[in-house]
């Protein structure tokens, strides 16, 4: 067996990463996503850059990229989904149903197991095994009934940050419901490969995935408005976050600056206690619910 790595056991910030990555992630079906970007930046204050392959990103291109990368330098992932479904308010992820586990890693397995889609997807874990609980529109009841948050959503708002979405929303182009279950299946996947905190503890060295929220990190720039559109508005943010400005071949779509702006931000923040140690977060919490880096 391969000895595990030494964590950091004293709360202080991990020190070691040297290169930051952000994912902006999809949860369409198919097996390639226009709608993914991925963006990295090196320590200190080189320009994040896009990494783009020849077509546009399959999720499971996104997950042997990941693994292969994570063995080049020590390296901060942020994937903007959410990593587990809240169960904190009800004391259960679906509640009435027999067969989901209360922690996050076993239903992640549960997730994928139930999953066929192609590439990671998980429309059927929706939309076939769990139908009822989730939005899908007006025949399926009032809105407001399906809008349960996690603690780390809670706290969001509670800072200015505005109403997050919820992984029990299906509809409208700001869901999150799709993109979430199919990174549960990814992070599934990564077991015994790579840690995803806090589910599992801050690595000492080597290489660490986390879940990011892009909005957070737009918000720590200074900008006050919703997605970033421009080159220009782009820079800016990235100047904010002690970052060189992107060059760039094109003006870049809100997906690219998403993953730009928050691969800055995971730099600019990696190595502060407070965001390793939120208020709010208790070990339960940690192993059910996980919780957004850059939320304190």
């Amino acid at each position: 067996m391969h000895a595990k790595p030494p964590v950091i056991r004293n709360g202080d910030a991990p020190g070691h990463f040297r290169r930051f990555a952000a994912i902006d992630w999809s949860g369409a079906k198919g097996s390639r996503h226009r709608n993914i970007a991925v963006a990295i930046c090196d320590s200190g204050e080189a320009a994040p850059r896009l990494i783009e392959p020849e077509r546009p990103w399959s999720r499971t291109g996104v997950l042997a990229w990941l693994v292969e990368t994570s063995k080049e330098v020590p390296t901060l992932y942020g994937f903007d989904f959410s990593h587990a479904p809240p169960i904190m308010e009800r004391g259960a992820y679906l509640p009435g149903e027999k067969d989901p586990p209360d922690n996050a890693k076993d239903f992640w397995a549960y997730v994928d197991r139930l999953c066929d889609d192609e590439d990671l997807g998980a429309a059927s874990f929706l939309e076939k095994h769990h139908r009822r609980h989730f939005y899908f529109g007006a025949s399926d009841g009032v809105k407001a009934d399906f809008l349960h948050h996690r603690v780390c959503e809670h706290a969001f708002n509670a800072i200015g940050g505005g109403k997050a979405s919820t992984v029990y929303d299906a509809i409208g182009a700001s869901q999150v419901a799709k993109a979430s279950y199919a990174g549960m299946r990814l992070l599934h996947r990564l077991n015994g490969k790579l840690p995803v905190w806090p589910m599992d503890p801050v690595p000492a060295e080597g290489s660490l995935v986390v879940e990011i929220y892009t909005r957070v990190f737009i918000l720590l720039a200074g900008l006050k408005g919703g997605k970033v559109r421009s080159r220009e508005v782009l820079n800016r943010a990235l100047d904010a976050l002690g970052s060189r400005p992107a060059e760039l071949a094109r003006e870049p779509d809100d997906h690219a600056t998403d993953a730009l702006i928050a691969s800055a931000g995971l730099r600019a923040i990696a190595e502060d206690p407070r965001y390793w140690r939120p208020k709010a977060l208790t070990r339960k919490i940690a192993r059910s619910e996980g919780w957004t880096f850059g939320i304190s």
